[in-house]
């Protein structure tokens, strides 16, 4: 907010080139969906893959998903907050919910 200097409107906004000047604007859906697949090719997520597969994996979406997925908080609320008329369309944002309930790190004592 103080790089931006941003007092109202929107918080996600574009940064230009010159790393200087920020866009009075939102982000768009677009602008979301590449700064996602960048960042996680960037992080090196699914390093298992070729870089085209691996691309093709990650989204703007993948937030919503994710958000679903991790959110520990019953069903119904993750319906609501994401605006669906069935909970079956929520499981189906669900990925893997009880992928990180055990830390293996925590669990052999690291």
């Amino acid at each position: 907010i103080r790089f931006g200097r941003i007092a109202r409107g929107p918080l996600f906004r574009r940064i230009f080139k010159d790393n200087k000047t920020v866009d009075v604007e939102r982000l768009s859906d677009k602008h979301v969906a590449r700064l996602v697949k960048r960042t996680a090719l960037a992080a090196g997520v699914r390093s298992d893959l070729p870089e085209g597969e691996r691309a093709g994996l990650f989204s703007g979406h993948s937030l919503r998903a994710g958000l679903a997925s991790s959110a520990d908080i019953e069903e119904r609320y993750v319906q609501k907050q994401l605006g669906h008329a069935s909970a079956e369309m929520t499981r189906k944002y669900q990925r893997r919910r009880d992928r990180f309930r055990t830390n293996l790190t925590k669990a052999s004592g690291l």
